[in-house]
């Protein structure tokens, strides 16, 4: 499978500038399930800025609303 790093930057809201994943959504949605998190584009601009991208965050955004 071919990879669409360039038009994957494009949707990219992760902040972590030096990720040598970013762009390449199979890696990076690997690397986080691994640590029990989801990727930061799974979440808004701002809560992916507290870089908190636990699945326990994350359900919290939900029940809140914010997701």
């Amino acid at each position: 499978m071919e990879c669409n790093r360039e038009k994957n930057l494009e949707k990219c809201n992760c902040t972590y500038d030096p990720c040598a994943r970013k762009g390449i959504c199979c890696e990076c949605i690997a690397y986080h399930l691994n640590m029990r998190q989801l990727p930061g584009c799974y979440f808004s601009e701002d809560a992916e800025k507290t870089y908190d991208r636990s699945f326990e965050h994350f359900s919290r955004l939900v029940q809140q609303g914010k997701i």
